[in-house]
């Protein structure tokens, strides 16, 4: 069974910058694309950023473009969401997912999925 972790989540200003990571305890990250999603309350799962195996090429959401960066660090079997210059719209919970060959970064496309890590951004 596919387990995976996010941590990192917190609450902070508008401005300021988190990290979060995903991690895998039983498989290696880099045998997959890694999506990261959010989801607020009553709203669909967005797809904000994936980075692909095949590749390593990498998706960012319109919303987050220039402010997020999704990175691999194989050694540590972890993949990081850098988000900076936060919003208040950023407020939500965060979810990493795992596929071999996903179509494209939304949720249908992604299999196997973390528990969440909740992002606040507020003054």
């Amino acid at each position: 069974q596919v387990q995976l972790v996010e941590s990192g989540g917190g609450s902070v200003q508008p401005g300021g910058s988190l990290r979060l990571s995903c991690t895998a305890s039983q498989f290696s990250l880099d045998d997959y694309s890694v999506g990261w999603f959010r989801q607020a309350p009553g709203k669909e799962r967005e797809g904000v950023s994936c980075i692909y195996r095949s590749d390593g090429s990498t998706y960012y959401a319109n919303s987050v473009k220039g402010r997020f960066t999704i990175s691999r660090d194989n050694g540590k079997n972890t993949v990081y969401l850098e988000m900076d210059d936060l919003k208040p719209g950023d407020t939500d919970v965060y979810y990493c997912a795992l596929e071999p060959d996903p179509v494209t970064c939304n949720e249908p496309s992604f299999g196997s999925w973390g528990q969440g890590t909740q992002v606040t951004v507020s003054a």
